[in-house]
């Protein structure tokens, strides 16, 4: 398990007040970064690394700065076709491409340039100055895997429905 010296108890009353101090919470990153950016609401936007990064390289560097934490979760989403979809598209060999060439070194290149921390060691150290050192902890690791963390922190009556309470 994740090791900081808090305890889950002191980890759910910390999210407790961060959700009951944010005045929005949108329902995607970049509908955050919106709000947070060209509506002006919130003093702080928790975000996507990548969300951060374009917020401060593309919109304006003077007046954000990036915080990182100490440690985070590593984002894996799954990457995946569905056969009888892209069967019905024609796009099975285009699916299938993609996927194989996904962690190739120009995808993983391309992936730096939109501000997506790189999975290839030697693409992610050549942006070294893009994407500083981060402890990252996998939900399989830390939280026991996916279908755990759902169970415990995301199911209805689960730890989040305990924590969120919509104003």
């Amino acid at each position: 398990g994740l090791k900081t010296g808090g305890t889950e108890a002191k980890a759910k009353d910390f999210i407790t007040k961060v959700y009951k101090n944010a005045p929005v919470l949108d329902s995607g990153a970049r509908g955050s970064t919106t709000t947070f950016i060209e509506r002006g609401i919130g003093d702080v936007l928790i975000a996507w690394e990548n969300e951060a990064l374009l917020v401060t390289k593309k919109i304006n560097t003077q007046d954000f700065e990036i915080v990182y934490p100490s440690i985070s979760i590593l984002a894996e989403p799954p990457v995946t076709w569905v056969d009888s979809v892209v069967k019905k598209h024609r796009t099975e060999a285009l699916a299938k491409a993609y996927l194989t060439q996904l962690y190739d070194v120009p995808a993983q290149e391309l992936a730096a340039k939109h501000f997506y921390r790189p999975s290839n060691p030697k693409i992610l150290a050549k942006h070294a100055s893009q994407f500083p050192k981060l402890k990252l902890v996998t939900i399989n690791d830390t939280f026991g895997g996916w279908k755990a963390a759902q169970e415990k922190f995301f199911n209805d009556k689960a730890i989040f429905d305990d924590i969120y309470k919509p104003k």
